[in-house]
């Protein structure tokens, strides 16, 4: 077989896309190297909701071109959001690419290929699929790897929000979601090759069966039908947006033992002046009710959360209404930026009137005290046994394996490396803790209850 070597920038849902260009390349003839100077053909699949993960990706383009220069019959291409948001401007920044392609042209990755092959042109396809609904064909065969423990369901693609200062739906599209029925059937084949973990995705998940539906069905219905499938040990989503949190799905978390005790929702700033600025429709005192809901109806939940400084206009007294926020939720974890505008959000023709140094101090500050929160919720399970769903083997040292909790922390422990393997959910002392990484040791088999 041809060799393809991919690397993979971004969100999960951008993971999910890279796993289905791998089987949609292995049944084209072609198997993943780990060893780009080997590869026939070069794929990155690319992110542009972050400044610096575009010069990520220039960069690491940068390293590869003199591989094309060396071998002209290797073929180099491009996928993703960056993809979508530059087309055929990339061709003028890096001429050598074979093609490029937006995340609606998954799909079409074994034609782009073939004819990169046969007519050395070429191929910009960045086209948005104008169909109702959002389907994932089913491909016969074997797929190249096991989905492992945990595996991704794109359930919902898109986002009709429209944050001022978000990508998504100038790279994504508009919100269409995917047959509940086709769904249920991608998670019988992924329990039937051994996933146990099932982890639905979406830009903005919770967002799902509001359009594009033949059969309409509810987000929290769908999670009811996917826990009801036989196999299916432990069920997660992301990414949510606090105005689609409904008091079903709340009840959801409450009723459903197989989804476990994690929520990601992002508040990006606890101003309500901000927010508003942001567009994200509603204010700090409605995302804090929301979080009270879920802790008096789940009081073990764990919440994590993004959160951009230095928005646009943003004063230190605004600031400070985010470090407050974050005081008073408690999240276990957080994904923290530092603004940077991206193009054709309106937020970018806001004038950026916060001093990059000003930005960086505010990043700091927010990292600082999440590490603290962070640390201080992790003394709650010190010294505790805990459920772990084992994912794979451990790199750090003294370990033997990996694997997570239900409220999602991830856990590295060693023993029972002789009875032990991948997708067993078992007890974990834990006895150190590292950031959001605990150390533990095997204490016992273990059934999936919530803890």
């Amino acid at each position: 077989m041809k060799q393809v070597y991919m690397d993979t920038f971004g969100c999960q849902m951008n993971v999910a896309d890279s796993d289905r260009m791998e089987l949609l390349l292995f049944h084209s003839g072609y198997a993943r190297t780990a060893n780009v100077e080997e590869a026939d053909l070069i794929l990155v699949n690319t992110c542009s909701i972050r400044e610096k993960a575009e010069q990520k990706i220039f960069s690491l383009f940068g390293n590869l071109k003199p591989l094309k220069r060396n071998n002209p019959g290797l073929v180099m291409g491009l996928t993703g959001c960056l993809a979508q948001q530059e087309g055929e401007v990339l061709l003028k920044k890096m001429p050598y690419l074979d093609f490029i392609l937006g995340p609606d042209a998954v799909e079409r990755l074994p034609a782009a290929v073939e004819r990169a092959l046969s007519c050395r042109e070429p191929v910009v396809w960045t086209g948005f699929d104008r169909a109702k609904n959002y389907a994932i064909p089913e491909v016969e065969g074997e797929g190249p790897v096991n989905p492992g423990p945990s595996a991704f369901v794109n359930i919902v693609k898109g986002c009709d929000k429209f944050c001022s200062f978000c990508v998504v739906p100038f790279t994504r599209g508009r919100e269409k979601s995917r047959e509940a029925e086709e769904i249920y059937a991608e998670v019988r084949r992924l329990v039937a090759r051994g996933a146990r973990e099932i982890v639905l995705l979406g830009q903005n998940v919770n967002a799902y069966g509001k359009r594009g539906l033949d059969k309409p069905v509810a987000f929290h219905e769908l999670l009811y039908g996917v826990a009801g499938i036989p196999g299916v040990k432990r069920l997660r989503f992301t990414t949510s947006h606090p105005r689609d949190v409904t008091r079903d799905l709340v009840r959801a978390f409450r009723d459903i033992d197989a989804l476990m005790d994690h929520l990601h929702l992002p508040v990006q700033s606890g101003n309500d002046r901000i927010l508003d600025l942001m567009r994200r429709g509603h204010t700090a005192r409605e995302y804090l009710d929301l979080v009270a809901e879920l802790k008096s109806e789940v009081p073990d939940i764990a919440l994590s959360t993004d959160i951009i400084v230095g928005f646009p206009g943003e004063t230190a007294a605004e600031f400070e209404d985010t470090l407050e926020l974050m005081e008073r939720v408690g999240f276990d974890s957080s994904y923290l930026f530092a603004y940077s505008p991206r193009p054709n959000t309106p937020a970018a023709e806001f004038e950026d009137s916060v001093p990059e140094e000003t930005k960086r101090a505010r990043l700091q500050k927010v990292i600082d005290l999440q590490n603290r929160i962070t640390l201080a919720n992790g003394g709650k399970f010190l010294g505790r046994e805990v459920d772990v769903l084992i994912e794979g083997r451990a790199a750090r040292h003294g370990a033997h394996f990996k694997g997570r909790v239900p409220q999602y922390w991830l856990v590295n422990f060693s023993g029972g490396e002789d009875v032990l393997r991948p997708g067993d959910i078992v007890k974990v002392k834990t006895e150190e803790i590292l950031g959001h990484v605990f150390k533990g040791r095997y204490a016992g088999q273990s059934t999936p209850n919530r803890q």
